[in-house]
């Protein structure tokens, strides 16, 4: 343990006789020192104790929570069978210049690990619960890579923080992977179907050179008795559901995202890009990482893109604002969409349009609960019929296609640390307590003469991040106002 020089840290070490979930997991304690000399690759709380709570491997979610996670996922594998999961790669824009690093949600789901070049596996032994093997395998402390790179955690670290029963150095996976595979009689893994989009992470993983063209699709060729089955379905069955601490950190981005909305909504903004700017700004001043994803702040006829992200137009006159933005916390998004008139006062065609879509948005978010029996798709008809209903009372011919090209989107998407979480879940399946979606009817009226003259060029969307519960919806994004009344009250 004294690998890292870290005499002072208190790391979170499983020992599987004592980490259950009835049971914390145990805590070394050594010798003290000076925070500055812990170096880690992510923040923890013994280096950022404003940032996460003692215990905690990410903000909000413990060391425990992890085992507990991988505990899962062990119970879903056939014993002899392995789980992998690589972490995401670190993106250039262009040359040496690279993104902001943002990890795998599968891989930090079950790690917690917050670095590129990094591979899990989870390998199930036998029988019971426990009885599996965390195995990561990370990046090595390189003095020369982080004085430009800045620190990384290490082999010691992933044992003695993340837990990791069998911890290694990345590099040598060419020689640990295959003969890990060929004692497995299933491999689950979504990597075969990712490994060309992902060079930079397979030369580590089967560290392959250009006369040495053997890549990871061929290990698994080469171990003739294993099948490969993808890891996608179970992983989306573990994540739909969320804990109580995920749910705090989706309510605590959400409250943040809310109240900035709300306050943006007091300002006069002279354009998109003024407004993207100031949401930026408050995520990250009360206490969030950041935008969820890239916002939409579509002035005008903007909104009428349902991915308008530019964000460097005028506004003009009395026209409508979209903004589609949500902060980030722990990893943990919100999504969030308001309408507003740039200029604080609706005009009588965008009070009726608006209106009409609240109504609609109130009555589908009243259903968000385990006991309404109800499944996005129904939701989803529901919205439509519902808006459908409006439009022809607001004068709209809504025969044929109508519908289809005035609400073009699905009425919601499950969200977590994913904009749109557990991807190919499906939306035909009962709503259960603890799962978190979106609510957002839109409707967006092209420049046509197909449509009332007086809603052309009209796009209004009204969006909140829910969780069901057994008997009533808990929403996250209530600070961000959404009634006309409390809209135009902002600026008086």
């Amino acid at each position: 343990m004294m690998g890292l020089g870290l005499r002072a840290l208190h790391f979170a070490v499983k020992v599987r006789a004592h980490c259950t979930p009835s049971a914390p997991c145990l805590r070394r304690t050594l010798v003290s020192v000076a925070a500055a000399e812990l170096q880690f690759g992510q923040p923890l709380h013994e280096t950022h104790p404003h940032l996460l709570q003692a215990g905690e491997v990410t903000p909000g979610i413990s060391a425990l929570e992890y085992a507990h996670r991988r505990s899962k996922l062990a119970k879903s594998l056939p014993v002899n069978s392995i789980a992998i999961l690589a972490a995401a790669d670190l993106k250039y824009r262009s040359g040496s210049v690279f993104y902001k690093f943002h990890q795998d949600p599968d891989f930090l789901y079950v790690t917690g690990f917050n670095e590129p070049e990094s591979l899990a596996i989870i390998e199930k032994l036998g029988e019971g619960d426990e009885d599996y093997d965390f195995h990561l395998y990370v990046r090595p402390k390189d003095a020369k890579a982080e004085l430009w790179d800045g620190p990384r955690s290490g082999v010691q670290a992933a044992e003695d923080v993340f837990n990791a029963d069998r911890a290694g150095d990345v590099n040598h996976l060419p020689k640990i992977l295959p003969e890990i595979i060929r004692r497995s009689k299933e491999v689950y893994t979504d990597l075969p179907s990712t490994v060309h989009t992902k060079s930079q992470f397979v030369r580590y993983l089967s560290g392959f050179d250009p006369s040495n063209m053997k890549g990871l699709a061929q290990v698994f060729r080469d171990a003739e008795k294993t099948s490969v089955k993808p890891l996608r379905p179970i992983m989306n069955e573990i994540r739909v559901v969320k804990s109580e601490a995920e749910i705090r950190n989706m309510r605590t981005a959400g409250q943040v995202s809310g109240r900035a909305i709300t306050e943006a909504m007091r300002n006069h903004f002279s354009g998109e890009k003024d407004l993207d700017a100031f949401l930026d700004y408050r995520f990250k001043m009360h206490g969030c990482d950041g935008p969820a994803y890239v916002p939409v702040i579509a002035g005008g006829e903007n909104a009428l893109t349902i991915h308008y992200v530019r964000n460097d137009a005028s506004f003009k006159g009395d026209e409508l604002v979209l903004v589609d933005a949500g902060a980030e916390y722990g990893g943990y998004i919100t999504d969030i969409t308001r309408s507003w008139p740039t200029n604080g006062k609706f005009t009588d065609p965008q009070r009726d349009l608006y209106e009409m879509i609240l109504k609609v948005q109130r009555s589908c978010v009243s259903l968000c609960r385990e006991d309404a029996d109800v499944t996005l798709d129904k939701l989803h008809n529901i919205a439509s019929n519902g808006l459908k209903d409006g439009l022809k009372q607001l004068g709209f011919n809504v025969s044929g296609n109508a519908t289809d090209i005035l609400f073009p989107h699905h009425v919601g998407h499950f969200i977590g640390l994913d904009v749109h979480d557990s991807p190919g879940h499906p939306r035909n399946r009962r709503l259960e307590a603890g799962q978190c979606i979106t609510i957002e009817p839109g409707i967006y009226v092209p420049n046509d003469e197909r449509w009332p003259i007086h809603f052309r060029g009209i796009g209004i969307r009204i969006e909140d991040s829910i969780c069901i519960q057994p008997e009533n919806p808990l929403v996250f994004t209530t600070e961000a106002v959404k009634e006309i009344v409390d809209i135009e009250a902002l600026r008086d």
